[in-house]
Order: structure tokens, then C-alpha cells, then sequence
């Protein structure tokens, strides 16, 4: 039976949640039958990297422009690039020149961050003059990398396939893509990932093997990668490695002879990966060829590849999408992109017909090849490039032999520039802290406005939580039971979000004289905290509605009802990956917590937008809920009136497990805790379990409205949610 609440007032949310664990006690009454849980699509298997993800196009290029918005500041805020860090000095050294008849070749080192050095490779043509293209080359999975030899073995037979033209190229295909490109004029530069070739000071096994977490890493301050707290500032190998390419843009654009509106980056395998994701985010990317890796399918297996938040609701294509209406291409080969042509592409070319540029993507079809950055593709790039960087060659172009560079010879490490300390633990630690506080201190000045703290903490906190009031959609309820207890009534159903495939099981205590006020109350036993053992509503609560309020209590996600035990949620689910890092888990999938927080929201839409709205709004969390409640109302904009909350002092910093229930990826950046609660200003706020270091942030936002902050102490907070968000007024 489905049942209309017509007399469900405004949501005056009380929220009591639990964020240190949850327990289900006796009482209370239950929605569903023994045994049954909700119908709600989070319980199904999470999803990870080798799911579906197909690209839904927007219905007109309005719809693509908000989208690419929210994306791309998704894509930055997973990537640690929300604020950019500081672009401090490259410190360039470029020496060894390598003289060939048509292009010369010259090694180069240089600081993404002081003390971390990017190394590579720099092609120059010697037949042009003045300012030319330049091309950016990230290498991908190669064996060696940038020192690449496939062995004699291996080019005969590519070479009988008719994957490759001649030995040398197929020796080494990422030095022919340079030396080609640097013949038909580009200056290229062949830049290593994290890990590989010249690039030693965070060794391979971390930032490509990484498999066990490292307890000695696991600490709240000076941690090392893959750890909760380096999760939770949102630093990764994959947010380095993005860093250091967009480092590398600035190093190829600022040479005299580049020029720097002509930029194009093409790279295959984990290099396709860093192409569209470059080229999604820095609008200095002209000309695109990410070579097999744009698919519907596997995203990329690589810890360098993945990152917490970056793939959630979104995937690879619609990150190569980003790029339009600019010229990019792509290739498929027998491996995961072998669909492309009738998954994913079509798409694309639905896209940039939309933009009015069908003539600016291309796929090159190469199923009959494995994984590969073969002739073929070469050649096929080559004619793109040719083309959008109006390069002038004559079509078709031919690679032709060459002298192959040996590992000597590329290394930018002798005796005249040493190289750095390798594999160094400490210089790991000290990194991840570097970038922090350069971080921080970007955020501190960005507090000194209202609308930058908006822009810059708000728009992250969006981003990490994934959800905002604007975004819950149709939320709907299902009364499956009503039962009169004299002054009030009890309702026990479904609150169900549609657009989502999410339900709750709820509660409602609603006063037969209601004053226009409703409270979602909620503790970490979910909606069985409004009861005593006995059944009999709980004091506050019964206070409450003896006041006139209706009192709103709900499991939330993976609390009462969602838990076939009955037992709390100690460990959040993972993927089936064996590798612990937390981006395997969390680049596909919303956190507990987040989802959590997405029920409070479909609460505050159900009530915001019924037919009987109420006259106040209002959120509170106690006795541990503090932060859900807190993030709920960081992201509803002004649509709370006001909010009691007790934090404890809990801070996402201090998770020390990555499938905690309150971990929460990118939680401790933008002012941890303080900073959600100090987007709700200048909204009525009563805050306790704070010391007063803890609410400087807060009370700097509230500095307009200070009558509108109340610091109280944790023994208050019951007794003041109960007594000041049941009434009309304060």
C-alpha cells in the first residue's frame, strides 16, 4: 500500500547520527519483515575498474557545458589539483645534445616540486626556424620505459604481422614517435612516469606495485602514500604523476623555440591515461591521440592510474569527451578498447556533431594488434598531428630508419648531474607534507572571502561528497504501517529516492497538533535511536513532540534495517582487487559515509518539496553524528535554518583504516570537520565537542553574523537540540 503524508511539515532536520560506529538496539519499530532488506541499489556488488562505463551525452550543448563542469572539478579535486598547488621554479637543466643528420637530442631534468624531479628526453627538428609545435610524449607501461628495447625477437615478428615498418622503430616505438615527430618539425618532449627510467626517487614497487598498506605509513602526521591520511588530503601517485605532466607543459611551452598555442600530448596504455586526463584539465592542450585506453570497459589497473573520487559516476570516455570540440584521436586494438567502435565512439562523434565539429574526432581501428603504439598507430597519429598542428608534411608520411639512443645515452643522470637519492622513505614523507602545507596555506588565504571560501572549500566538499541538494532528485514515501499513540501519530515506511534506486526505512512521530515544524532525528542506531528498549519514545524525542514537532527518524545507509545481523558496521566492502589500495574501492564507488550523507539529503528534499511544506528547516547531530550532519548541510546551500551538532573532536585526519565507515577521501582538506561546519554560515549554529582552536575556521566565516555561532558543551547538546529546534523560533 503506498500512502501520501499529507500532513508532513517542513523538515526541521534533527540528526543524530553515530560517527564512530553504529548499534541497533530492541526498540523502535521495524519497517520491513524480518530478514528482508531495503530494495536499494548500494546493496548490490561495487562496482571496479573492469565495469561498464558508457558515456550518456548530455541532450544539447548547454547540458554538456554544466556537465563538463562538474566533471572536470571532480577530476581536480581527486587529483589534488583543488586549489592548483604552487607553481614554484622549474630549475631546468637541459645538457648532452645528441647531434642526427635531421634532429638533434638533448636530456633534461627539472623540479615539479623543490626537490622532485621530472627527467626525460627533449626532440629537436633542424629544419625549422622560429617557433614550432611542441608535443608532450608520457610514455605508458613499457618495460624500462623511456629506456624501451623489445629485442630483436619480438620486432621479426611484429614486423611479419605488419605491426611495424622496420627494426629500429619497432625496437624502441616510443623513440621513433619522438625523432618522427621531431622531423616533421615539433620539439617533443619524452617525459618518465613516476618510477621508471630516470625517475627514481619514488621506486616502481610503490607507485606501480603498491600491494600492502604500511602501518609505519599509517600515521596523522608525516605519511606516506596509499595510507588513510594521505587518501584523505587526496595525494596519490596518480595526482603526482598529473602534476608532473602538467609541469612538463610548462617546462615545453616556455622553451623560445616552441610554439606554445600549438601544443599536442599523445601517449598509449597508461600514457593514453595521462593524455585525455591532461588534456581534460589543462585548456593549454591543443591536439589530443591517447592510444589504446579510451574505452568502455577496463579503466586503467595501475595504481598511477587510479584515484580516489576520480571515476565515480563518470568513466575514460566522457574524460576523453572533456577535450571537445579540439581534434582528438584515438586507436583500438585487441585488448580492452576492442568495443570502441560500437561502444564509446559513437558517443564521441554523437558529441562533437552536437558542438559542431564531427570532423575533429577519429578512431583508428586496430583490433587485429594487441596492446600496442605500433606503425600503424604511429602513422595514424602522425596525419592527425599533421594536420591540427598544420605541420605541412606530405601525406602519407613514412617513418624512416634511424640510429636508436642507448640507455647511456638517455639517461640524464652522469657525473656532472648526479643523481638524486633513490627510494628514499623519508623523501616520500616530506613530499606529501610539502604539497599539504602548500595547500593549506592556498585555503587559509582563500578564507579571508566568503566567496572564495565558497568556491574553494565548498565546491571540493561538493565534489567529495558527490552530492548535492540540487542533484538528489524525486525522493518518494511508502507508509507500510500507522499506528495512534493518543497526542501523536506513528508512521513506519519508505522514504525512496527514484532517481538514485536508494531507500530508508523510516519512522515518523507526528503531533495531532502540529506546529509547522518537522525534526529528522536520527542516531547511530538509526531510527531505532528515537525509542527506548521498552518502545516507549526516548526523552528528547517525546519532548519534541509534546512540543508540536513532527520527529523524523531513518536508517541510513547501512545502518538498522540495511544490516541482515543486526550487528553495526565495523568494515566497509572492497573491490575483489587484492591490492589495498583504498582508489581500487573508492575511484568507482561512494563511501559510507558519503552515502550516508546522500540519505540525509534525500530526507531534507522529501520534506522540502511536499505539499505541505514546513515553516522551519533545520539540521542537528549528537552523540557522534556531528560530521555526517555537518557535511549534509555543508552542501544544502541555505536551505537549513539552523543546526545543533556535536563533533567530539572527531576529524577525518585521525581514520587510520581506509575501509573504516567514516573514511572519507578528501575529508581532512578543506578544513577537516571545522570546514564543513563553517559552510554553513551565517546559518543558526549551536556547536559543541570543539575547543576553541578547533572553531577558529568556523568563527571566522560567522564573523558577520556572530550572534548566529553558539559554542556549547557536549552534556548541552541533547538538551539544547530538544528544547531550541522544536519551536518556531529561538
Amino acid at each position: 500500500m503506498t500512502t501520501r503524508l499529507h500532513f508532513l511539515p517542513c523538515l526541521l532536520c534533527l540528526v543524530v547520527l553515530s560517527a564512530v560506529g553504529d548499534s541497533l538496539q530492541a526498540g523502535g519499530p521495524r519497517v520491513l519483515p524480518e530478514g528482508q532488506l531495503p530494495k536499494d541499489i548500494r546493496l548490490q556488488p561495487l562496482k571496479d575498474l573492469d565495469g561498464y562505463f558508457p558515456f550518456n551525452v548530455p541532450a544539447s550543448s548547454a547540458e554538456w557545458e554544466q556537465r563538463t563542469q562538474r566533471v572536470r572539478r571532480q577530476m581536480l579535486v581527486s587529483l589534488g589539483l583543488w586549489p592548483m598547488p604552487t607553481r614554484t621554479p622549474l630549475h631546468a637543466v637541459i645538457h648532452g645534445r645528441i647531434e642526427r643528420e635531421d634532429y638533434s637530442v638533448e636530456k633534461v631534468y627539472f623540479e615539479s616540486v623543490p626537490g622532485f624531479f621530472v627527467t626525460g628526453n627533449l626532440y629537436r627538428p633542424k629544419s625549422k626556424t622560429g617557433k614550432v609545435p611542441g608535443v608532450l610524449c608520457p610514455h605508458g607501461h613499457w618495460n624500462n620505459g623511456r629506456f624501451l628495447d623489445q629485442g630483436e625477437d619480438t620486432v621479426k615478428k611484429e614486423i611479419a604481422q605488419g605491426a611495424e615498418k622496420f627494426e629500429d622503430g619497432g625496437r624502441s616505438p616510443l623513440q621513433a614517435r619522438c625523432l618522427q615527430l621531431a622531423r616533421m618539425g615539433c620539439v617533443v618532449f619524452h617525459y618518465d612516469m613516476i618510477g621508471y627510467a630516470d625517475s627514481i626517487q619514488i621506486p616502481m614497487e610503490i607507485a606501480h606495485g603498491f600491494k600492502k598498506q604500511r602501518p609505519e605509513m599509517n600515521t596523522t602526521e608525516n605519511w606516506g602514500l596509499f595510507s588513510p591520511q594521505a587518501e584523505a588530503h587526496l595525494q596519490s601517485v596518480m595526482a603526482l604523476q598529473t602534476w608532473n605532466s602538467i609541469r612538463a607543459l610548462d617546462f615545453l611551452r616556455d622553451l623560445p623555440d616552441v610554439d606554445g598555442e600549438r601544443i599536442g600530448c599523445t601517449g598509449a596504455s597508461g600514457g593514453g591515461t595521462q593524455t585525455f586526463i591532461l588534456s581534460a584539465i589543462d585548456p593549454r592542450v591543443k591536439v589530443a591521440f591517447p592510444a589504446v585506453m579510451v574505452s568502455t570497459a577496463m579503466q586503467g589497473g595501475c595504481t598511477c592510474e587510479n584515484a580516489c573520487l576520480l571515476r565515480v559516476e563518470t568513466g575514460n570516455v566522457e574524460f576523453a569527451g572533456l577535450f571537445a570540440p579540439k581534434p582528438l584521436a584515438m586507436t583500438s586494438a585487441d585488448d580492452w578498447t576492442k568495443e570502441m567502435a560500437t561502444k564509446g565512439f559513437p558517443e564521441l562523434q554523437h558529441l562533437y556533431k552536437m558542438l559542431g565539429a564531427p570532423d575533429r574526432v577519429s578512431l583508428t581501428r586496430g583490433e587485429r594488434f594487441g596492446h600496442n603504439y605500433n606503425y600503424v598507430s604511429r602513422a595514424a597519429m602522425y596525419s592527425w598531428f599533421n594536420k591540427h598542428l598544420q605541420l605541412g608534411q606530405q601525406e602519407p608520411i613514412v617513418e624512416a630508419a634511424y640510429q636508436r639512443l642507448t640507455k647511456d645515452e638517455m639517461s640524464v643522470w652522469d657525473a656532472q648531474h648526479p643523481a638524486p637519492n633513490a627510494a628514499d622513505p623519508d623523501f616520500e614523507r616530506g613530499l606529501l607534507r610539502r604539497l599539504h602545507e602548500d595547500k593549506q596555506q592556498q585555503l587559509a588565504a582563500d578564507r579571508s572571502s566568503p566567496e572564495k571560501f565558497r568556491q574553494s572549500h565548498g565546491s571540493g566538499i561538493a565534489a567529495i561528497i558527490g552530492r548535492t541538494l540540487a542533484d538528489v532528485g524525486a525522493v518518494e514515501w511508502e507508509m507500510l504501517h500507522k499506528d495512534d499513540r493518543g497526542s501523536w501519530i506513528e508512521m513506519s515506511g519508505l522514504l525512496r529516492n527514484t532517481a538514485h534506486q536508494e531507500e530508508c526505512p523510516v519512522v515518523f512521530c507526528h503531533p495531532k497538533q502540529w506546529n509547522g515544524v518537522t525534526v529528522l532525528w536520527l542516531t547511530g542506531e538509526g531510527k531505532a535511536g528515537l525509542f527506548t528498549a521498552d518502545g516507549t519514545l526516548a526523552a528528547p524525542v517525546r519532548k519534541l513532540v509534546d512540543a508540536g514537532a513532527t520527529v523524523l527518524g531513518a536508517d541510513l545507509f547501512q545502518q538498522g534495517e540495511f544490516r541482515p545481523n543486526g550487528e553495526p558496521l565495523t568494515n566497509t566492502g572492497r573491490v575483489r582487487n587484492t591490492r589495498e589500495a583504498a582508489a581500487y574501492t573508492f575511484g568507482y564507488n561512494h563511501t559510507v559515509f558519503a552515502q550516508r550523507v546522500h540519505d540525509v539529503l534525500s530526507a531534507i528534499q522529501f520534506v522540502k518539496n511536499h505539499e505541505r511544506p514546513s515553516k522551519r528547516l533545520q539540521l542537528a547531530g549528537l552523540s557522534g553524528a556531528g560530521p555526517i550532519v555537518a557535511a549534509a548541510r555543508a552542501v544544502c546551500g541555505e536551505t537549513i535554518d539552523g543546526t545543533v551538532i556535536e563533533t567530539g573532536g572527531f576529524r577525518f585526519g585521525q581514520v587510520l583504516d581506509i575501509h573504516d565507515p567514516n573514511f572519507l577521501p578528501g575529508g581532512a582538506i578543506y578544513g577537516d570537520v571545522p570546514g564543513l561546519l563553517a559552510l554553513g554560515a551565517p546559518g543558526r549554529l549551536w556547536v559543541a565537542g570543539e575547543e576553541t582552536a578547533g572553531l577558529s575556521i568556523v568563527q571566522q566565516q560567522y564573523a558577520k553574523a556572530p550572534k548566529n555561532l553558539t559554542s556549547i558543551t557536549a552534556a548541552q547538546a541533547a538538551q539544547t537540540a530538544s528544547e531550541v529546534l522544536g519551536r518556531m523560533s529561538e
